[in-house]
């Protein structure tokens, strides 16, 4: 009699805790279907199929913008290939006793070395400038040190 007082009294404990489990489920699924009622009755989507067909007009919209980043980025790089990235600068004295480093050589070239270099020359009578044209980092003129130095300082950058 001991025994089946027992199992009665497991069996009861079991299906208090049961009961007490399916109370909460119940409570939980309640209160997430409330949720759920609110979002759906309240706001400007009124169904899931509304939800997925806004989600999917919004998905298209931004791989659209993306696309035309990468388009315009593409094009960036492309037009930076082209422009002055390098940049050297050399003051020198063409003359060792007069005056002072007023003389320069400005060395602009872009990523594959194209570009020109600027001479300066001051001296006492006015003041003389040259360019040359850089291909590759060679010139079909020649170079002075002072130009040559500059294109190593462009490089170096």
């Amino acid at each position: 009699m001991a025994l089946q007082a027992i199992i009665f009294l497991l069996l009861g404990i079991v299906i208090l805790i049961l009961v007490a489990i399916n109370g909460f489920l119940l409570w939980y699924f309640y209160k997430t279907n409330k949720k759920i009622d609110t979002l759906l009755e309240k706001g400007k989507i009124k169904d899931f199929k509304n939800i997925f067909l806004s989600q999917k007009e919004k998905n298209n919209d931004l791989e659209e913008q993306i696309k035309e980043a990468f388009l315009k980025i593409k094009n960036l790089d492309n037009i930076s290939e082209r422009t002055i990235q390098k940049v050297g600068v050399v003051r020198f004295n063409p003359f060792n006793d007069l005056g002072g480093n007023q003389s320069f050589v400005i060395a602009l070239l872009d990523n594959q070395n194209n570009g020109f270099v600027i001479s300066s020359l001051f001296i006492k009578e006015g003041n003389r400038v040259y360019a040359k044209f850089i291909n590759a980092g060679k010139s079909d003129h020649l170079l002075s040190k002072e130009e040559m130095e500059a294109i190593s300082h462009a490089n170096a950058r």
